[in-house]
């Protein structure tokens, strides 16, 4: 359950909570998912980190969102707000070729099962497409350990993206995106996530390996993106 906030800088925010269901995890994904779209040039709201003082659960009278403030207390995340913005309508605007291939190569690049028809975490904002909520990105680090191989699989949940009709540059755009996204512009993305989000993994021996995985995921889904493009262009052709 997010939250419209305004911040010490007077700016409005969409804060995303840490201790919500999925916990830090999910703030994790969000961060490295959309940090990694800005840096690939595609709309993604900017993405600032947030203090939360826990005392200001004690003026709120609902008990539920009472005990969501209290277990964020400290530093949280949260994403620009796009006043006005309206949810993107597949039957009313259709993006462009290139830019619908983009989308659909950073979601398979990212494991994002979250942009469905159903579920398509895009906004119209100033007649301009904007991507948001990537929380349920890179679900496999829920459960994962540090042999993973979870950067070779194709991601077969790409089928049901939103987009995928529409991405007839995959190929085009896959040189560009692995352009755009060296390691080490990754690496400094990765470098950002707070030791407090990471917290004790049984699946690896303290933070500083658990950050080593998520910069060998991208580092191997990068040099091994044929893997998810050919996917996504065969999951295409079915629907076609």
């Amino acid at each position: 359950m997010p939250a419209i906030i305004e911040a010490d800088d007077e700016g409005l925010y969409v804060l995303k909570f840490r201790g919500a269901g999925q916990g830090p995890k999910a703030l994790i994904a969000e961060l490295l998912a959309g940090g990694i779209g800005r840096l690939a040039g595609l709309p993604v709201p900017e993405i600032v980190f947030v203090e939360l003082p826990p005392d200001l659960a004690r003026t709120e009278p609902d008990a539920e969102i009472q005990s969501l403030i209290a277990a964020s207390g400290g530093l949280n995340l949260a994403l620009d707000y796009l006043p006005g913005s309206v949810t993107f309508d597949p039957l009313v605007f259709k993006p462009d070729e290139k830019l619908a291939s983009r989308i659909v190569w950073f979601d398979a690049f990212v494991c994002n099962v979250d942009r469905t028809a159903r579920n398509v975490n895009m906004l119209m904002w100033h007649r301009k497409l904007w991507l948001i909520d990537h929380g349920a990105a890179l679900y496999f680090h829920h459960a994962w350990t540090h042999g993973d191989t979870h950067a070779l699989t194709p991601f077969s949940r790409i089928a049901d993206h939103v987009l995928l009709k529409a991405a007839g540059m995959l190929e085009d755009v896959d040189a560009e995106m692995g352009a755009l996204l060296t390691v080490e512009k990754i690496a400094s993305i990765i470098d950002l996530i707070p030791d407090a989000w990471l917290g004790a993994d049984s699946g690896f021996d303290g933070k500083s390996q658990q950050r080593e995985a998520y910069l060998s995921y991208f580092n191997e889904r990068l040099e091994s993106s044929q893997v998810f493009v050919q996917e996504a262009i065969r999951a295409r052709a079915a629907h076609l």
